[in-house]
Order: structure tokens, then sequence, then C-alpha cells
């Protein structure tokens, strides 16, 4: 639900949303939550999307232009409500004994959500890599602006559960290439040459290193991107 929009020239403003109004849908795809709405936003950054509005008891349509760059890239320039105004919140104290299952739980089930996001990279074509890969810049946007304990622990603990999954990819020089090579030594019972093993970590540490430069090429990518 928009709570205020902010400044006459935003593009929020420009297709006439007002506080109240509740956002059903972005060219005819759900958006009734914040994260879908800016999904939505984001795959037609540039293009004139259709918003469809709940306003009191009458259902709006209007159009308006994404922004495609700049800091208002992929927003309306609008604030939603959250929090307990839309959802009634309840706190939940875990003891020590009944914290370490469901911390367990809780990281397996964040696990399946990130194995899930990056299969869709390969599967998805509304899923670019270019937008979806990030290097040390955009760890370091993960985090808040001002310090939460919580915020910090949870997505340092994220970024643990995805390097240690990153870690078993059968990819030489990681630790699930070693364990690749360790089967192969136990079905066949002979261990792959030296000489294969210098030039399998050799691709191996390509491959990472590639990643990494990759990765961090899209940050700067966007940074200049954004400035222009």
């Amino acid at each position: 639900m928009v709570d205020s929009t902010d400044g006459e020239n935003l593009a929020g403003t420009k297709a006439g949303l007002k506080p109240g109004d509740r956002v059903l849908t972005v060219n005819n795809q759900p958006a009734d939550y914040q994260h879908l709405m800016a999904r939505e936003l984001m795959k037609d950054t540039g293009k004139t999307v259709e918003i469809t509005v709940l306003r009191g008891a009458d259902t709006v349509h209007s159009e308006v232009t994404v922004p495609a760059a700049g800091e208002t890239k992929g927003r309306l320039g609008v604030f939603l409500r959250s929090g307990p105004k839309v959802f009634d919140l309840s706190k939940k104290t875990y003891t020590f004994g009944e914290a370490i299952p469901a911390g367990f739980n809780k990281a397996v089930g964040k696990l399946v959500d990130y194995v899930k996001q990056l299969r869709l990279i390969f599967v998805s074509k509304e899923v670019k890599v270019t937008e979806s890969l990030g290097g040390f810049g955009s760890i370091g946007k993960l985090f808040p602006s001002e310090w939460d304990w919580q915020s910090f622990w949870q997505l340092t603990a994220l970024l643990s559960i995805i390097l240690a999954f990153m870690n078993i990819l059968p990819i030489p020089a990681l630790d699930g290439g070693h364990v690749l090579f360790l089967i192969y030594e136990i079905i066949t019972g002979r261990k792959p040459g030296d000489k294969f093993m210098e030039y399998a970590q050799i691709v191996g540490m390509v491959i990472l290193f590639g990643l990494l430069l990759f990765a961090n090429g899209l940050d700067v990518w966007r940074w200049v991107r954004d400035l222009f």
C-alpha cells in the first residue's frame, strides 16, 4: 500500500498514485507485495508499464514510464507501508535447546531457496546474469547503512551458507573438486596422475579467478552505467 509519494517529478506521482492506493498488478502480473512490484518494475526499466491499484472501492489503471538509470532506476518514487501497519507481527522466543534445531531448519531453508534462485539463472529467460550476479560491492550493499546486529548476523550466516555451497561444487581447486577425484579413485582403484591433477588445479583456478573478475566487473559496470 502506498504510504506517501516523494516529489512531483517522480514516476509514481506522474502516474497519479496517491497515499492509500494498494498496488495490485504491474503489466497484469501480481504486485501486491513490495518484492513482487520491485521485480516487475526492474524487468521493464525504461519502458511504459500499466499499474493497477485499488483506491478505496475503485480499481484504477494508470501508465507510467519506469526510470532506467540513476538512483531511481526501477522505482516509482513512492513510500510503501510495511511492518505492523500491514501485518500482525509476533515474536517467538526459543530456549537454547530449541534454538539449535530451529537454526538448522532455517539454514536448510535458506540453502534450498538459494539453490532455487541460482537455478533460475540457467533456466529462466527473465533472470539476467548481468543483474543477478555481483561482487564485493554488491555484498556490501546487502548490509544496512545503520548498525543492526540481527540483520548483520543474518546476512553473515547467509553468506556463510552460500560460500559453503559454492565450495562443494565439483570444480577443481575447491573441496568439491577434491571429493570428485576421491570418488574417481574409489571407483577405479587408482589415483589420477600428478600431471592431470596439476592441469586440473590450473583449470579450477582459472575458472574461480574468472568468476571473481566477472562478478566484480559487473559491479563496476553498474556503477558506471548509473552515473550516466
